[in-house]
């Protein structure tokens, strides 16, 4: 007897009635072809299917694409793949769970095999790709010690094609701080330092020279002094001056990573060695780090500053000074000691960055007699210091090597701007405060006379450097050193062309809240004086000075104790007003803004009627008028719509 499936028995007598299976029906889907079913899938409206199916595709393609890869003949289309990768690598890490091993097992080795390729564009975009892999760490660990790591050491083997050892050499040593000390250390600085030594390929030599100083900063103080050390004078010496004014241009990096004693009685003589190279490029960027190295020299420890490598990685890598309790060791500060404001030497006028800098108390820079004597110097017969020869004010004068700062107080002699740079004059006038903080202001008369040369050049743009850091200097020197050296140099920069007078007029509030009270009003009723530009026609310059100039007396008003409001009312309210006249309408803007949102709410202003109230109310009622629609609107809000202090830095009119 046989058994049929899906069978019901009424009777003996009836029929057989086969109940269908539900795999018997044939459903929509196994009608369609493989690529309908996609177009169907991709089509659909439930985002599981859409989800689901790219998953799947994806767990087919890689390894096709794989295989595929290792067909391509077309070197563009082999590039354009490259450019793909990390966004693929990002889907592969966002769905990892279902895909686990599609970028470890696929993807990597082709960016890893790219490497070697004959064609350079290939190689370039291979190489993008592996950084913005590593830096996004969206390759392992163990795949970077195990894939990533011997692919570069073997690509820098001494019978590796020339142009593919160069390129190596540079990603080995661009993703060190990615990769960290570790594998820093144990993986590439054992190749790193056979390269610098490279004798048939200079141009291998100059690619280790010029990244030096981040494999330093990686591996430390120990694997520094002990195993980079030895290759860096070798660099310093190399008969190519490219090599040599790679590491003048990165010397201040390696400083950072050495102790005191070393870059005292080692790294100062070769430092001077560079600064005296027969090639003048060499000497170029050996005075261009000559401050910077100097800076190195400085004793946070002691001081209670510190120096700070800025995060801000915009338009210019400059560093600022920090001046504030110390909050880092020495060795783990990465010292970039350029005083912020000073980028702005390097941009166009209308174009500084904001500078950044901690404001410091004057017992900051002052030293214990405990700390003098920690700091004295451990090999002081080696490199005569600044005590030897200079006038002695301090116990503090022994802090650089006094053939450095002769060096460094040569760089405005004018035969200097004939034998080595044009323009050397303003790199000493950029590390300057760096310089000044390191030698702290009891040494101050080894650099004044140096300032003040520089504060009288005739380039604008040295003076323009000084200009945007005086206010630092001022908080590094104090209060005193400030008003007898510094006030006077202020003074002549105010009278100075509109390029040199933004520098201070930025800072103006900065600068001025240092000196003493009856100074501080002196001042105040210069303002329209700050007012006056070279050039009327330069509406983006004058509006830029006019948010600089108002809002400090915004700041200015809101301390009771420099200037009462009825002494504001007599002697400054009327050049304020003068400005709604402007024909600058985002000058207009501000003054708007600084009469509805500070100045009507001050008590002077709202409980006596008087005859400024009125000017007040006359000068909004004007201004309300006005032909520009954003005059009209900061002219009619109320004051508790917005707040001046959040706007008033940061005027944004439809002029611009």
């Amino acid at each position: 007897m046989s058994l049929i499936v899906g069978v019901d028995d009424y009777s003996s007598e009836s029929d057989v009635i086969i109940i269908p299976s539900a795999l018997d029906f044939v459903s929509q889907d196994e009608m369609l072809t493989p690529l309908g079913r996609l177009d169907k899938y991709a089509a659909s409206e439930n985002i599981f299917n859409r989800y689901h199916l790219t998953v799947c595709l994806l767990t087919f393609i890689v390894p096709f694409l794989f295989c595929f890869v290792l067909t391509l003949t077309e070197p563009t289309v082999r590039a354009e793949l490259m450019e793909q990768v990390p966004h693929i690598a990002m889907f592969c890490q966002e769905n990892r769970p279902s895909i686990p091993y599609a970028f470890s097992k696929y993807l990597l080795p082709i960016v890893v095999r790219y490497l070697a390729d004959q064609n350079n564009q290939v190689r370039k975009t291979s190489q993008a790709a592996l950084l913005v892999l590593l830096e996004q760490e969206l390759i392992e660990r163990y795949d970077v010690e195990t894939k990533v790591c011997p692919v570069l050491i073997d690509l820098t083997a001494p019978d590796s094609n020339d142009d593919v050892k160069t390129e190596a050499v540079a990603i080995m040593c661009k993703m060190a701080s990615m990769v960290g000390k570790d594998i820093t250390e144990r993986l590439v600085l054992p190749r790193f330092c056979e390269m610098c030594c490279d004798c048939r390929m200079f141009h291998v030599r100059k690619v280790c020279a010029a990244n030096f100083g981040d494999i330093c900063s990686v591996v430390g103080q120990q694997a520094t002094e002990e195993m980079l050390l030895p290759r860096f004078f070798q660099l310093c010496s190399d008969n190519v001056w490219g090599v040599r004014k790679a590491c003048a241009e990165c010397f201040m990096a390696v400083s950072c990573a050495t102790s005191q004693e070393v870059r005292r009685t080692k790294l100062s003589t070769l430092f001077i060695n560079l600064i005296s190279d027969p090639s003048r490029w060499v000497r170029q960027a050996a005075f261009q780090s000559l401050g910077p190295f100097i800076s190195t020299f400085a004793n946070p420890s002691s001081s209670g500053q510190y120096f700070k490598e800025e995060d801000d990685k915009n338009s210019e890598d400059h560093a600022s000074i920090g001046l504030s309790s110390l909050s880092l060791s020495y060795a783990a500060a990465q010292v970039e000691v350029l005083s912020a404001a000073l980028r702005a030497s390097s941009l166009n006028p209308q174009e500084e960055t904001e500078a950044s800098i901690g404001k410091g108390t004057d017992s900051q820079t002052e030293l214990t007699s405990s700390d003098q004597q920690n700091f004295k110097p451990i090999l002081s017969d080696i490199v005569p210091l600044i005590g030897d020869t200079v006038e002695v004010r301090s116990n503090f004068c022994d802090v650089v090597p006094q053939a450095l700062l002769d060096q460094y107080l040569s760089m405005t002699d004018p035969s200097r701007a004939q034998t080595v740079d044009t323009e050397i004059a303003k790199h000493c006038a950029y590390s300057l405060p760096g310089v000044a903080l390191t030698l702290g202001r009891q040494n101050w008369h080894c650099l004044k006379d140096t300032y003040e040369t520089l504060a009288s050049d005739m380039q604008w743009k040295v003076r323009r450097t000084l200009a945007f850091s005086i206010h630092e200097l001022a908080v590094i020197l104090g209060d005193q050193l400030t008003a007898g050296d510094l006030v006077p140099v202020f003074n002549g920069f105010l009278k100075d062309l509109d390029e040199v007078r933004i520098g201070v007029l930025k800072h103006l509030h900065d600068f001025l809240k240092l000196l003493h009270l009856d100074k501080r009003r002196e001042y105040l009723y210069q303002l329209q004086e700050f007012l006056v530009t070279d050039n009327s026609r330069n509406w983006r310059f004058r509006a830029e000075l006019a948010e600089y100039v108002v809002f400090w007396v915004l700041v200015t008003i809101s301390e009771d104790d420099c200037l009462p409001m009825d002494q504001f009312a007599v002697h400054l309210l009327p050049h304020l007003l003068h400005l709604a006249s402007d024909r600058v309408p985002n000058v207009r803007v501000l003054l708007a803004k600084t009469l509805k949102q500070t100045l009507l709410e001050k008590e002077y202003f709202l409980n006596s009627a008087n005859s400024h109230q009125e000017a007040v109310e006359q000068t909004i009622m004007a201004l309300q008028m006005d032909d520009d629609s954003d005059v009209k609107y900061f002219a009619s809000i109320h004051p508790a719509s917005t707040k001046i202090a959040d706007d008033a830095m940061s005027t944004a009119s439809s002029t611009y």
